[in-house]
């Protein structure tokens, strides 16, 4: 038996079964790269769902890391810490809000969201007590807590997990008029989607899409939620994906890459208006905020900023979707490409060959490069942002071998 059998066959023995991993056994990781325990070489083209878009075991977020370790890990919020006020001065200038809230995942940003928009709504809006409504995108993905799931429409998600939680409005992702038709209801005090569907399959609105939103929510006196725990902090080719309209939701969630794929960090922001409803007692987390989260943040941040990576996404993304939109011209296998920077979709042709997106990731990690699909044949391609544009047209080509040998039958 291998060792990555080996290890692959005790994890199924003692641990919860709540995922299905591909069967690769990871080790090591540098930049764009991922090493099995055999010593196998990949492309990683997930990222950890996008938390490491300064590449794997950054050197300046290492370092940042370790001289933390060496001094203070966790205090709880019971005491001030030294690395959290500064952290804390670093993000809101660095996104030009008034106020942050540091977490650990990104679902906890969500639920942190709801609760700041449900009492902005019973102590600034006048919405009754419990009568609260926040318009949510069919397809969304805000996370697996049981809030979140509460505001999913993927019926596997809610299966065996309710009674859930009340106070969220379905509406179609894309529609402007949808979000006006939510609006006629009073008790509404939110409208929270995510600028690009990630989990859904990559899905883009329409341009003024945003911005539709925040021109809405403010003639309705409603707060404008962005879930930027996935499109954030360079993965789309800009800081933010709300950037691509000038748009400042009124409550912006952060999470992922904010550590860089060290730590969990999630951050929410907004001004003192909204973020002032929070008072001590209201909400907390042991975790959040700690010092080294605070200061793993800070270095992570600051290698998006230094090393420009939202442009070298973008940058990387025209590269990407010109090398595939050749490979839709000439392969039936593949029916269309989209995304913004590098996020970015693979819509598999079923028909053709791959009985499903699975089946071509399996072939992908055979010749050495790692994805998988978000739905049955729809596959995320989201590599590191520091990828250089050589390895990056390696990975391309990777890409386009496996798709003609899926044509040709070799991978049947």
């Amino acid at each position: 038996m291998s060792i990555s059998s080996e290890l692959i066959s005790k994890e199924y023995e003692f641990g919860a079964t709540n995922y299905k991993p591909m069967p690769v056994v990871l080790s090591r990781g540098k930049g764009a790269k991922v090493w099995d325990v055999e010593g196998k070489e990949y492309y990683d083209f997930l990222s950890a769902y996008s938390a490491v878009n300064q590449g794997h075991c950054h050197p300046k977020i290492v370092a940042a890391l370790k001289n933390q370790v060496d001094n203070l890990c966790l205090t709880s919020r019971a005491f001030h810490n030294d690395q959290l006020p500064i952290c804390q001065e670093f993000i809101c200038k660095t996104f030009g809000y008034e106020k942050v809230l540091l977490m650990n995942s990104g679902a906890e940003g969500m639920e942190s969201a709801v609760k700041i928009a449900r009492k902005w709504a019973y102590t600034k809006k006048g919405i009754a007590k419990n009568e609260a409504v926040i318009l949510v995108a069919e397809r969304n993905f805000h996370g697996r807590t049981v809030g979140a799931i509460s505001a999913s429409t993927d019926s596997k998600a809610e299966e065996y997990f309710g009674p859930l939680v009340p106070g969220f409005q379905k509406i179609p992702f894309g529609a402007l008029e949808a979000v006006e038709d939510g609006l006629r209801n009073a008790n509404v005090c939110a409208v929270m989607v995510e600028p690009i569907q990630g989990e859904a399959g990559i899905y883009i609105p329409e341009e003024g899409y945003l911005k539709g939103i925040q021109s809405l929510c403010k003639k309705h006196n409603v707060l404008f939620i962005a879930d930027e725990v996935q499109t954030g902090l360079g993965r789309t080719g800009k800081l933010l994906t709300c950037h691509y309209e000038q748009v400042k939701p009124d409550i912006l969630i952060l999470g992922k890459a904010l550590s860089g794929g060290f730590y969990p960090v999630s951050a929410i922001l907004a001004d003192t208006e909204v973020m002032g409803v929070l008072k001590p007692g209201d909400h907390g987390s042991t975790f959040g905020g700690n010092p080294l989260a605070s200061a793993v943040a800070m270095a992570a941040l600051k290698v998006i900023l230094e090393e420009d990576l939202p442009q070298k996404s973008y940058a990387s993304g025209q590269i990407f979707r010109q090398e595939m939109q050749d490979l839709v011209a000439h392969s039936p296998l593949i029916e269309k490409v989209r995304g913004k920077g590098l996020l970015n979709a693979l819509v598999i042709n079923e028909i053709q060959g791959a009985s499903t997106g699975m089946d071509f990731c399996m072939a992908l990690k055979d010749n050495g490069l790692l994805a998988k699909p978000t739905r049955r044949n729809i596959i995320r391609f989201a590599p590191p942002l520091v990828i250089s544009e050589n390895q990056l047209r390696e990975a391309c080509s990777i890409i386009k071998k496996t798709a003609q040998e899926f044509y040709r039958g070799e991978r049947i």
